[in-house]
Parts: C-alpha cells; sequence; structure tokens
C-alpha cells in the first residue's frame, strides 16, 4: 500500500516525501486505516519497522483535520528514555515539516529554563519523559486539558524502567479517555501492557505483525564460543576482517564497556562509549559523530538498545550476550532498519554461554554457530589497565582502610601540667594553739570497750 491512497493531508504527504518514505511497511499498512479513522489501537510489531513514522502520521492528520479547542498543547507522545524522546522529536520535525504545528521535546539532563520557557511560549505537540513533565505539571507551566491525542511508545519498557507510576499519574490527569485518541506502540505486548491499554483507553484494537518471528528477517545473525580471555583477541580479528563501517558494540556493564574502549583505542579503532552515567549534552554529542559517520565504533550499555533509529548501521556486536532476553531483539535490531540489511555477532564466553538456550527459545529460532579458525584471533595487541571500582577507589584514598602505625607517629610534645595541691597527711596527734601562742600536743581519747565508761 502506498501513502498516497490513505486519506492523509496532503502537507503531511510532503513531509512523508522529505523522508524518502512512498509504500507502508507491514505495521504501517495494517494501523494506518485504523487510525486515521479515529480508532484506538495498541500495535505490536518487532523494531525497526517504522511504529514511529505510523503514530507521527495519525498525529499529524488529526490535528490538522480537526481545530481544537483553542488550548496548548494538542498531542502528547510519552516515551521511556531521553534518546529516544530526541529520535521522535527529529522524526517529528521531519514528517510534520510543513503542518505548521509547534514541536517540543521535554527531557532531563539539559537545560531546565530553555525548555521551561518553550512550554510558556506554547507548543503544539510535546514529546517528552514522564519524569520531567510532570516538573513542570506541578509548577503549571502547561496544562494537559487540551490533549486530543496520546502516544505511549515503548510502553512495555515504561515499566521495566520503573516509570508506571509517573505514567499513571500523567494519564489521570488528561481529559476523559473517550474525548481523545489514544494510541499504544511497542515491540511487545504483555498483559501488564494490556491491562494499562484496557484502563486508559477506549476500546483499543490490538494489532500485531509477525510476532511469531521476534526479530527483524534481514539481520544475519552469528555466535561465536570463546573464552573470557580470548574475547577481545577474536573482537579484533573480526574487525580487521570485515571492515566493519558503522558498528555498534553492546555490553553489560559500564567499567567493561570502559575498558574495551581503552583497549580498541589503544589498538587503532577509534570509539567512543554511551552509558547512563555519560552526561546528556555529551552523550548527544557522541550520538551526532555516530550518525554522521565520523565515529565508525560506538560501544554502549542497554541504554542505547532500544529506539534509536541510525542509517548505516552495518553490525551490531554483542561482546557480553545480554541476560533479558528481549535485550538481544531490541540490540540487534540496531541493524538492518526499515529493509535493510545488517549482521549481529554475540561472543559467548564462559558466562554468556547459560543465557544462550534462553534467547533461542524466546525468538523461537536457533542462532547459527560458526568455530573461529586460529588465525582469526590476533595475541599480539597493545594492552591497557583495567578501569578501577568504585569501592577500590575509595580504598586507594589516603588514609583509607588502614590501621594507622604508631611508630611512624612523631613525638608527642610535652604538655605543662598544674602540681596537684598537697593532702596533709593525718596525723596521730592534732595540734592545737594555746592562748600564750605556744602549741600544745592533745592525746586522742581513746574509744572504751563496749559496756564500759570512756575514760576522762
Amino acid at each position: 500500500m502506498k501513502f498516497d491512497e490513505l486519506n492523509i493531508p496532503e502537507q503531511v504527504l510532503r513531509g512523508i516525501a522529505d523522508a524518502g518514505f512512498s509504500t507502508c511497511t507491514p505495521i504501517q499498512e495494517q494501523t494506518l486505516p485504523i487510525t486515521l479513522a479515529g480508532t484506538d489501537i495498541a500495535g505490536q510489531a518487532q523494531t525497526g519497522t517504522g511504529k514511529t513514522a505510523a503514530f507521527l502520521i495519525t498525529l499529524f492528520t488529526r490535528l490538522l483535520s480537526d481545530k481544537g479547542s483553542g488550548c496548548r498543547p494538542r498531542a502528547l507522545i510519552l516515551a521511556p528514555t531521553r534518546e529516544l524522546v530526541v529520535q521522535i522529536e527529529a522524526d517529528a520535525q521531519l514528517l510534520g515539516a510543513h503542518c505548521g504545528l509547534a514541536i517540543q521535546a521535554i527531557y532531563g539532563g539539559v537545560d531546565y529554563m530553555k525548555q521551561k520557557n518553550a512550554l510558556l511560549d506554547g507548543a503544539d505537540v510535546i514529546v517528552g519523559t514522564p519524569g520531567r513533565l510532570i516538573d513542570y505539571l506541578k509548577q503549571k507551566v502547561y496544562s494537559l486539558k487540551g490533549i486530543e491525542i496520546l502516544v505511549i511508545d515503548e510502553a512495555d519498557r515504561m515499566f521495566d524502567l520503573g516509570f508506571i507510576a509517573d505514567l499513571r499519574f500523567i494519564l489521570r490527569r488528561l481529559p476523559p479517555f473517550d474525548n481523545r485518541q489514544n494510541l499504544m506502540f511497542s515491540a511487545t505486548l504483555n498483559q501488564r501492557v494490556m491491562e494499562l491499554a484496557y484502563e486508559f483507553m477506549n476500546s483499543p484494537v490490538k494489532v500485531s505483525v509477525t510476532p511469531e518471528s521476534m526479530t527483524a528477517e534481514r539481520v544475519e545473525q552469528l555466535l561465536f564460543h570463546c573464552s573470557r580471555k580470548e574475547k577481545f583477541p577474536l573482537l579484533l580479528g573480526l574487525l580487521r576482517r570485515d571492515g566493519m563501517e558503522r558498528t555498534m558494540i553492546f555490553m553489560n556493564t559500564k567499567r567493561e564497556a570502559e575498558h574495551l574502549h581503552n583497549l580498541l583505542n589503544a589498538n587503532g579503532f577509534p570509539c567512543r562509549v554511551i552509558s547512563g552515567d555519560v552526561e546528556q549534552r555529551k552523550r548527544m554529542k557522541i550520538l551526532d559523530d555516530f550518525k554522521d559517520g565520523s565515529l565508525p565504533i560506538l560501544i554502549a550499555t542497554d541504554v542505547a538498545s532500544r529506539g534509536l533509529h541510525i542509517d548505516g548501521v552495518s553490525h551490531v556486536i554483542n561482546y557480553d550476550l545480554p541476560q533479558d532476553c528481549e535485550d538481544y531483539v531490541h540490540r540487534i535490531g540496531r541493524t538492518a532498519r526499515a529493509g535493510a540489511e545488517g549482521k549481529a555477532i554475540s561472543l559467548a564466553d564462559e558466562d554468556g554461554a547459560f543465557f544462550i538456550e534462553a534467547i533461542e527459545e524466546y525468538i523461537k529460532s536457533k542462532i547459527p554457530t560458526e568455530w573461529a579458525e586460529d588465525d582469526l584471533f590476533v595475541n599480539n595487541y597493545v594492552r591497557t589497565a583495567r578501569p578501577k571500582r568504585v569501592q577500590d577507589l575509595k580504598r586507594d584514598k589516603p588514609g583509607a582502610g588502614r590501621t594507622p602505625d604508631k611508630s611512624r607517629r612523631p613525638p608527642a610534645r610535652p604538655t605543662k601540667t598544674m602540681a596537684a595541691p598537697a593532702v596533709p597527711k593525718p596525723a596521730s596527734t592534732e595540734a592545737t594553739t594555746g592562748a600564750d601562742g605556744e602549741k600544745k600536743k592533745r592525746r586522742r581519747r581513746k574509744k572504751s570497750p563496749a559496756g564500759e565508761p570512756a575514760a576522762t
């Protein structure tokens, strides 16, 4: 199906043409006829199949066809992560370039007052994470009374990240569910997500596209078994053999990601790291460099496994196999997006081998295994020191965790002490002074035995 066959305004069709789209993806073909008619839906499809464009086209079409009550904002899009918010806003600016609507992204980690002033100036469409949206809402910077269409993207991730309480806080302050259109899109629609849909949506239609295939069809998957010590030599050999132009490498921990970053840079492979601790502006700069091709390799934790659409990612490497089966699907979904082709390589060491069975059961297919030849391992590489843990850094501080050595103490300075007053010893006799000034000794009176009179 082509987009011009649907009831889409001319302004939106021009934005679709600017984005280079002509025909609908399966999720768009099944959802757009329903959503353009004003019906609520809960859509499920694997990552990278065009869910974002599906709800943005519906959103712009509704706002253009209905002038609304004049209250702003008129549309609200909720997403779980900052990176996903930035991605949705970029797509919205492209698809809605000819619609004349003000679009504003709201998320933490960037200029607080700048976003606040943008909301005060007025925005038709808000794309944001729940936390900062609630912050501005409590300050009455904006109101939700004029919302005509609500979009919840990656709803299952909202539960995973613990945002469900914030999400419910926002949903309870929207107009009644039958006075607005509600769209929910996600890679998975589990029972918790559907309960949320039935609670806050108006009889949504559930749409699932190829749920039996959890991974994108054009991703070539490959698995290598190796020991923990062989992982980096094997990675170097794969990078040199395949010449990976734009590669994403996923790690489970920030510390190991930094160690791999140091190793790759020391061996002639420029790369950068994205993790949850990286400052937001720096994170966006790294993503921009990776998107424009100036950065060939991006190392990331699972903070970058969802929602990021980066054209031309040729390879995704699971240096560490994820412990969560869903994270495997989202990681390899960073390649082969929107009909392109890509390759996903996983390295299974002694620990990662325990997760293979659960992953294969979840994706309902076996991951092809290849055994690396000895000449593929690069053993003569530059080695770097492993970054220290936080507790190690605390222990290495001067004086931290050390027992004092008394032999090294400087001699104590002598201190002046006050002499204690002399206490007179009790004498056997008492001295008394007579009238003539002479001292006379007076003998103590002896105690008489009981029953006898005292001597006088």
